[in-house]
C-alpha cells in the first residue's frame, strides 16, 4: 500500500465519500487513490472554492468536510476560507501536497513552510516526515477537527511519502472512540442552581448551536430548562438582523449563560451596554482561553466558568425547578427576535425594487419549495436576506465577515442534499468572487438558484464612506451598470434571468427552478443600508 492509498483508504473508512479539490502535481497520487476507494472528487476552479465547499458540507451534514489542495500557491489560495471555517466552528480537513522530505532545504519545487502559515488558522497543522507518521497524523487531525470546539485542521503531505511503500497490506486498526471528557459535577450543580433561581435567564450559543445537526439538542435543552437558547453566528452580533430586537431585551436578563459563545466584540466585550448592568454571567466553553478572557472582561459579574462541551453540559442538567413562571419572559424574547420594526428613517427606493421587497418575494418562493436551503452572503444586502428570508437549513457568510463564498456554499449544499431546493442571495460585489464556480455546478449537476441583488456598488463601503467622509469623497465603490451576471450563467451552461421588480423576480424564480440547471437571477436593486431593529449600538462594530 502506498502512502497515498493509506491516506485515502483511511478517509473512506471514516465515512468520507466526497472531497473538494483543485488538481496539482503534488496531489496526483491522492487523486489516483480516490478511484479505487470510490471517493468522489468535486473539481473546482479555485482552491478557495474547495475549502469553502468543505466548510459548507460540514455545516450541512455535521460531518467532516475535506478539501484537497496542491502545494505552495495551492494551499495559500485556500487561506481565507480556512479563517472562515475556523470562525464558523466547522470541522474541515485541508490536505495539501508538499515538496518531498528528502529535498528539504535544497530549494525544491514549491518548497514552503506551510505549517507555520496555517497554524494560526487551524486547531492543528502538521507535516509528517516519515511513513510511520502518516496515519497517526491523519488520525489525530480528524479527532481534533471533530472535538469541541470543532474547527479546521491542516495536513501537509510530502510527495515522497505519498509515493513510498508503507509496508502495509491492510489499514491500521481504527482508533477507539475517545470517551467524552467527564463533566464537572460541581460546576453542573452550580449552574443548575443559578438557572433555578433566575427569573429571566438567557443562553447564548456560538455558531455550532446554529447547525442543523444541533437543532434537536437545542430544542430538548430549551424544553427541559424552560428558557431560550440563542445561537449567534454573525459578526454583527446583537445587531444581526435575523435576531430582530433581541438587543433590546438582553439587558433585562438576570442570568446570561455563554454556552460556547465567545465573549468578544459581538457582545460589546461584555460591557454593560450590551449585557446590561445587573445580569450575572456563567460561561461553559471547551477552550480554557475563553474562560480566562471572560474573567478578565467581566470581573465580578462572572459567577461561574467551566471548561466543558456546552451542549453536553446543558443536556445533563436536570429539568427546570424554578419557582418563577418564565413563560412571559420566553414570549418576550421570542417576540423580540421576530420583530422587524425598523429603527430610523426608511431609505428612498428611487423607483427601483427595494431589498425588503426582493427578499419577501424570495421568501414566498422558499415557502412553497421542497426541502429549502437558504444561503445568505454579502454585506448590506446579505443582512436583508438574513432578516427577511428563512429556511429550516441556513448558511450565512459567518463570523469571519468574509464575503464571496455563497456560490461555493450553495454547490456543496446541493451535493450534500440532492433533493433540496438551494437558493443563495448575494450582492453584486459578492458575486464577483466565485461566479466561475457555476461551471463546477454545471459539471457536477448541482442545480441551485443564485439571486444577485444588483445595486451597482460595494454598498457597505459606499455607506461607510458617505457616513465618515461625506458623499463628495466617494471612491472605489462603483460597479459596472453593463455587467450581465445572468449571461455568465448561460455562457457556462446554466440558466440566466433578469428581473426588475417583484413580479418579474417571482416569474424568474419559477423558471429557474423549472430549468433544472444552476441558475442566476440578476435583480436590479435599490441600494439601502442593512436593516436595524434595535436602538442598541453597543453590540458590534459599525460594519
Amino acid at each position: 500500500m502506498l502512502g497515498s492509498e493509506l491516506i485515502i483508504r483511511s478517509l473512506h473508512r471514516l465515512g468520507v465519500k466526497t472531497i473538494f479539490s483543485l488538481s496539482g502535481n503534488q496531489i496526483m497520487p491522492l487523486y489516483d487513490a480516490c478511484i479505487d476507494a470510490g471517493i468522489r472528487i468535486i473539481h473546482v476552479r479555485h482552491e478557495a472554492a474547495a475549502v469553502f465547499m468543505a466548510d459548507a458540507w460540514s455545516q450541512i451534514t455535521g460531518e467532516l468536510g475535506v478539501a484537497m489542495l496542491t502545494a505552495a500557491p495551492g494551499i495559500t489560495n485556500g487561506l481565507a476560507p480556512l479563517y472562515s471555517a475556523s470562525q464558523a466552528e466547522s470541522p474541515v480537513l485541508v490536505i495539501s501536497g508538499d515538496s518531498s522530505v528528502s529535498e528539504d532545504g535544497s530549494g525544491a519545487f514549491q518548497e514552503l513552510d506551510q505549517v507555520s502559515i496555517t497554524t494560526p488558522l487551524t486547531k492543528l497543522s502538521v507535516r509528517p516526515r516519515s511513513i510511520a507518521e502518516l496515519y497517526p497524523a491523519l488520525d489525530n487531525a480528524v479527532i481534533q477537527a471533530m472535538s469541541p470546539r470543532r474547527g479546521p485542521v491542516h495536513l501537509a503531505l510530502p510527495f515522497d511519502l505519498l509515493t513510498a511503500e508503507t509496508g502495509m497490506a491492510d489499514l491500521p486498526d481504527a482508533s477507539p472512540k475517545r470517551p467524552a471528557v467527564p463533566l464537572d459535577a460541581d460546576g453542573l450543580g452550580t449552574l443548575g442552581g443559578l438557572l433555578n433561581s433566575a427569573q429571566r435567564p438567557l443562553v447564548l450559543a456560538g455558531p455550532t448551536g446554529a447547525r442543523t445537526h444541533m437543532h434537536s439538542a437545542r430544542s430538548a435543552a430549551e424544553q427541559a430548562l424552560g428558557l431560550r437558547i440563542i445561537p449567534m453566528e454573525s459578526p454583527r452580533g446583537l445587531k444581526d438582523p435575523s435576531l430582530g430586537a433581541l438587543a433590546e431585551v438582553i439587558p433585562q436578563a438576570d442570568l446570561i449563560v455563554l454556552a460556547g459563545k465567545c465573549l468578544d466584540f459581538t457582545l460589546g466585550f461584555g460591557g454593560t451596554g450590551a449585557l446590561g448592568k445587573n445580569a450575572r454571567v456563567a460561561v461553559f466553553d471547551p477552550d480554557a482561553r475563553m474562560l480566562e478572557r471572560a474573567g478578565r472582561l467581566l470581573g465580578d459579574r462572572l459567577v461561574l466558568a467551566v471548561q466543558a462541551d456546552p451542549f453536553a453540559a446543558l443536556l445533563q442538567l436536570p429539568a427546570a425547578q424554578s419557582k418563577a413562571d418564565r413563560t412571559s419572559w420566553c414570549m418576550q424574547v421570542d417576540d423580540a427576535i421576530q420583530s422587524r420594526a425598523a429603527k430610523g428613517p426608511a431609505a428612498a427606493a428611487d423607483g427601483a425594487l427595494g431589498p425588503r421587497a426582493l427578499c419577501e418575494t424570495v421568501q414566498a418562493f422558499l415557502a412553497s419549495a421542497p426541502n429549502p436551503i437558504l444561503v445568505c452572503d454579502g454585506g448590506e444586502f446579505g443582512q436583508w436576506a438574513q432578516a427577511f428570508c428563512q429556511a429550516p437549513v441556513r448558511i450565512i457568510n459567518g463570523m469571519s465577515g468574509a464575503i464571496g463564498a455563497g456560490v461555493c456554499y450553495a454547490i456543496a449544499a446541493k451535493i450534500a442534499r440532492p433533493d433540496a431546493t438551494v437558493v443563495v442571495l448575494m450582492g453584486d460585489g459578492t458575486a464577483g468572487f466565485h461566479l466561475m464556480e457555476l461551471d463546477t455546478a454545471v459539471r457536477e449537476n448541482a442545480a441551485f438558484i443564485a439571486v444577485i441583488g444588483n445595486d451597482l456598488r460595494w454598498n457597505a463601503e459606499h455607506l461607510i464612506q458617505v457616513r465618515a467622509y461625506g458623499p463628495e469623497r466617494l471612491i472605489g465603490c462603483e460597479l459596472s451598470p453593463t455587467a450581465r451576471y445572468h449571461d455568465v450563467a448561460t455562457a457556462l451552461g446554466g440558466a440566466g434571468f433578469a428581473a426588475q421588480d417583484a413580479p418579474t423576480l417571482a416569474t424568474a424564480l419559477r423558471q429557474a427552478a423549472d430549468s433544472g440547471l444552476p441558475a442566476c437571477v440578476n435583480v436590479s436593486l435599490a441600494g439601502q443600508a442593512a436593516p436595524i431593529f434595535s436602538a442598541s449600538t453597543q453590540s458590534a462594530t459599525g460594519h
